[in-house]
């Protein structure tokens, strides 16, 4: 049994179009499936926008203020925009232990361990998506978006960590259908970190991340 090969580490500048990162995933996916490419963690920032994902509920949403796309993932509505930190993570399953449940959880874990670095004590919450923290007023609060899509075997799509984005932003929809609970940010709880504290807490935890998936060839 043999580990697949790193996957490569790529952070983008700047805003990255949504409907051109979402066809560089699919290209890539369609290569990696084919043995053509390497793996990838991706990280970018998006303008502003909202995506519905496969179980989205028009009535969530409240003000299409920005453009918004279908984005081929499970869930439902989300916002990205400027301040927060995206990960479009694309492995090879097939390689990775053939088990989704299983990349859900660890991508989830990678996340909270990558706040852990931050300061940041986040969990999962049962019944709920998304990664969650408490905010300065004591309430529990989303901190972190999870949508993945598999295709062929191959992940697309992957996680949004809010670091200092426009909170008001996330009022035009009811994020990812869950309306009793705020969300927050990084910014919010007091945290300093920007993009360049918060991938390189990613990078450090990115190996305990993929240790967490099985191998097979």
């Amino acid at each position: 049994m043999n580990s697949p090969p790193a996957p490569q580490w790529t952070v983008s500048p700047g805003l990255t179009d949504y409907a051109a990162a979402l066809a560089d995933m699919e290209a890539r996916a369609a290569a990696i499936h084919a043995g053509t490419a390497s793996e990838r963690l991706w990280l970018l920032e998006h303008p502003p926008l909202y995506t519905a994902g496969t179980s989205a509920d028009p009535a969530e949403l409240l003000d299409p203020r920005f453009p918004v796309f279908d984005a081929g993932r499970g869930g439902r509505y989300t916002y990205h925009g400027p301040g927060q930190r995206v990960g479009y993570v694309q492995l090879n399953l097939a390689r990775r232990g053939r088990d989704v449940r299983a990349y859900v959880s660890a991508l989830e874990g990678w996340v909270i361990d990558a706040l852990a670095e931050l300061g940041v004590a986040a969990r999962r919450a049962e019944g709920r998506i998304g990664i969650w923290t408490d905010d300065p007023q004591g309430r529990e609060a989303k901190i972190g978006a999870i949508g993945v899509r598999v295709k062929r075997w191959v992940t697309l799509h992957g996680f949004s960590l809010n670091v200092d984005p426009d909170m008001t932003h996330f009022t035009g929809i009811v994020p990812c259908g869950i309306a009793e609970f705020p969300v927050t940010s990084l910014a919010a709880l007091g945290k300093g970190a920007g993009f360049a504290e918060v991938d390189a807490a990613l990078a450090a935890t990115r190996t305990r991340f993929l240790d967490k998936l099985g191998t097979s060839d």
